[in-house]
């Protein structure tokens, strides 16, 4: 299985933007998709993650009420729908597939190229 994320890009603060993550190959319905992104000089943080076969969510607190973590199971995609952007939240964003429901970077095995989002004050 590979992790296909896409969607970024330059945006101002206030817009939205959506990225996708296209998962080619079965995902396991215990699988968790998460979202994570690394800001130039800081470590990769947890964003937020979604179980594949069910609808539990998780969200970091600096994004719970402007980004919303979805899937659709036919189309193997997780997507991960940003609003409100701030300047705070330019960093590049990955995808990535584990079997933990856990938002540590560690539980996650699979992981996508980044797709960098770039949010102008």
């Amino acid at each position: 299985v590979q992790l296909q994320a896409s969607g970024g890009g330059l945006v101002q603060a206030g817009d939205s933007l959506r990225l996708s993550c296209a998962a080619s190959g079965r995902i396991f319905s215990s699988s968790v998709l998460a979202w994570f992104r690394q800001a130039p000089g800081k470590e990769r943080e947890f964003v937020a993650l979604i179980r594949w076969s069910r609808d539990t969510t998780y969200y970091t607190d600096s994004v719970k009420g402007r980004f919303t973590i979805s899937r659709d199971n036919a189309k193997n995609t997780v997507y991960l729908q940003m609003d409100v952007l701030k300047a705070e939240d330019t960093a590049v964003y990955y995808c990535a597939a584990g079997s933990q429901y856990d938002s540590s970077p560690l539980s996650y095995k699979l992981w996508g190229q980044g797709t960098l989002v770039t949010v102008s004050s």
